[in-house]
């Protein structure tokens, strides 16, 4: 077994695997960027290595400064994690020319399995069923048009070395695919040093389901089941879990099979995933195999009781998988919610800054459940516009699959972020879509659940009067506290009017306000609910029951009330007598500045190109600006005919959200 081994990535990929080493006694190695010099995974390693700038083609993306930190520190293999350098050919080769142990697939079947269309060629020799496409790789956006005519709209233009989303898009007709082709080119380039496209047909409502495989160099190929990762956004898994509520049993097994008999067929050894899309008859066809750990593959440990890395581990050390296919359970169900520095409300915008707070669910393991967190962050910490935007995957795992929903909706609940843009509020909202729930979502779910994008949740009648109660009891605190702190609280509280109107939002809830010996006592409407919570003023969670449920609920105060948040919604809560309620009532409301003849920049990014010049006349969906964040190009439109008047941003520029690019007359 290794004594040292280097991971060569960052984040919450590099934190997982320094656990796992550390839990077997091999001593770890990080590398890290300028940006990085204050991560988490470099504070987990027992050394750490600087490799250069901050962008990732200047530091994690270059072999020789890897080799160099490996020389350095002695490191006798290296695990890559996902992305970077992971499934790259002459990664792989340098490291066996050094005497390096690569914690993954031999080079030749990265080169003949982790390029897609390499991938694809050998699929279909060996009898696998594969999406109509042109595995040729295209040179020019003509060419890419005329190709996706013949297969026929829509199509998906996709990176050749890709992964993640990156350098993907989808085209609906000629335009749109030549636009995505330069842009997948670009995300490629930027993403991987490899630009190469090519262009396959989009199937329309798919099931996004993956096989994960392991195999060593002793000649033993098994499954570990499946993933179901249907629901993405930009091509970029949101939530996946294990098994998938789509398959059965023989569907599961004959996908399984194949998955194995591919992998063998190439000389794989490691962990791997093979990934099909399964029509509504189940029926099956081969997508792409990743030679590397998958991001999502906690759920897979979770229903089988595996550690992948260490699996990976052993199997590059020399050793024999410890079990034959039929000992692998299938146990229970999990779920895991990626956690991203996004801003739902404004189209899942990138968002940079600084935690201010982060506050993860408590991670357990019992018998009925389980919640993990894998995570590269910390309160305090940076969010970079260097890299990718996830923050954590929050798994959540219960005996069955309604279980593991549930647990996931209290997991989220407690999950505390503030200083940046995040998707909890959305994560939420699909934990309690009936088509989620009812286990159909297929890739379009989004599209199809969110047509005009996420604005929050509305909260049905009974949860926003369980709100109301809660906003109740803070209440019934803070004036307790006012009592203390004036030193005349029996006096205070023989005077407190029971009478209240609790506001949420527009809505207003007129509401009585009395102590029990257990907690508050809310009346609304007659009736009567009851709140118990040893939450006190000031704390950031309340955790309680209202009415006999338990209710977690995040809390923010703010002027003139709080900021109450709760599965996917939100509401500035106040609490006023009602003769404040009727003065509050003709108090004119502040209008927010018009921007209408202003195009700011949606998210912290560089400016990569304007489209447009001074004194042009443009209209309705046309390309205004093109600007990078987080590795992913954004094209700004123009919503509606007008003239710019003026530029205030070169290409090059670095922008704040809000900050202006160009004027319209």
């Amino acid at each position: 077994m290794f004594n040292k081994i280097l991971i060569a990535n960052r984040g919450e990929i590099a934190c997982r695997v320094i656990k796992t080493a550390r839990k077997m006694g091999i001593a770890t190695v990080a590398v890290y960027s300028e940006a990085d010099r204050n991560a988490l995974h470099v504070a987990m390693a027992d050394e750490a290595v600087e490799i250069g700038p901050a962008p990732a083609s200047q530091s994690y993306l270059l072999i020789d400064n890897i080799l160099d930190a490996i020389r350095q520190t002695g490191a006798e293999a290296v695990h890559p994690g996902y992305g970077f350098l992971s499934e790259n050919r002459r990664f792989a080769e340098a490291l066996a020319t050094d005497g390096v142990a690569f914690i993954g697939p031999p080079a030749s079947a990265i080169e003949a399995m982790g390029d897609k269309i390499t991938s694809k060629k050998l699929a279909a020799e060996a009898g696998v069923s594969t999406v109509p496409g042109v595995m040729g790789l295209i040179e020019n956006a003509e060419e890419a048009v005329k190709i996706a005519r013949e297969i026929g709209y829509p199509v998906m233009l996709k990176a050749s070395a890709g992964g993640g989303g990156k350098g993907m898009r989808i085209a609906w007709n000629d335009a749109e695919a030549r636009e995505g082709f330069q842009s997948s080119k670009n995300e490629a380039a930027s993403s991987f040093g490899d630009d190469r496209i090519f262009i396959e047909k989009f199937v329309t409502q798919p099931r996004h389901i993956e096989i994960q495989v392991l195999a060593d160099s002793h000649g033993n190929t098994v499954y570990l089941h499946e993933r179901e990762c249907s629901i993405q956004r930009r091509n970029q898994k949101v939530i996946e879990e294990a098994p998938s509520p789509f398959l059965d049993a023989a569907t599961r097994k004959a996908m399984g099979e194949q998955a194995c008999a591919l992998a063998a067929a190439v000389g794989y050894t490691s962990a791997g995933t093979v990934e099909f899309i399964v029509d509504g008859a189940r029926n099956f066809y081969f997508l792409e195999m990743n030679t590397r750990l998958q991001v999502e593959h906690p759920v897979t440990e979770l229903i089988t009781g595996i550690d992948l890395v260490e699996q990976m581990i052993r199997v590059a050390a020399g050793e024999k998988l410890p079990f034959a296919q039929d000992e692998i359970a299938l146990k229970g169900w999990a779920i895991e919610s990626r956690l991203y520095a996004e801003d739902p409300y404004r189209g899942f915008l990138p968002s940079t800054g600084r935690l201010t707070r982060y506050r993860p669910p408590q991670e357990v393991s019992e018998a009925a459940r389980a919640v993990r967190n894998d995570t590269g962050v910390y309160e305090g910490g940076e969010i970079s516009m260097f890299y990718d935007p996830m923050i954590a995957k929050l798994c959540a795992w219960a005996p069955d699959r309604p279980a593991a929903i549930e647990e996931m909706r209290r997991a989220l609940d407690a999950f505390e972020v503030e200083g940046i843009g995040h998707n909890l509020p959305f994560l939420a909202a699909v934990m309690d879509h009936p088509q989620f729930i009812a286990g159909e979502a297929t890739t379009a779910f989004i599209a199809e659940a969110f047509p005009d994008g996420f604005s929050g949740v509305e909260p049905d009648a009974r949860t926003m009067r369980r709100l109301a109660a809660v906003a109740g009891h803070m209440k019934l605190h803070k004036e307790a506290r006012a009592a203390q702190i004036s030193g005349t609280m029996e006096h205070h509280a023989r005077k407190l009017a029971p009478e209240w109107v609790v506001f949420l939002g527009r809505e207003s809830f007129p509401v009585r306000i009395a102590q029990t010996a257990q907690g508050t006592l809310v009346t609304l409407d007659g009736e009567a609910l009851e709140v118990r919570s040893d939450w006190t003023l000031g704390e950031r969670l309340f955790r309680g029951t209202v009415g006999g449920e338990e209710m977690i609920v995040k809390v923010e105060f703010i002027r003139g009330g709080a900021r109450l948040r709760h599965r996917g919604a939100e509401f500035k809560a106040v609490v006023r007598s009602p003769r404040q309620a009727e003065l509050a009532a003709l108090m004119p409301e502040k209008q927010p500045p018009d921007t209408s003849r202003l195009l700011l920049c949606p998210m912290p990014g560089l400016v990569m190109a304007l489209h447009v010049e001074e004194g042009e006349e443009v209209h309705e969906g046309q390309p205004l600006a093109t600007v990078e964040a987080m590795k992913m190009e954004n094209i700004l439109r123009a919503e509606r005919k007008a003239v710019v008047s003026a530029i205030r941003a070169a290409p090059g520029a670095s922008l704040a959200v809000d900050d202006v690019i160009m004027e319209f007359e």
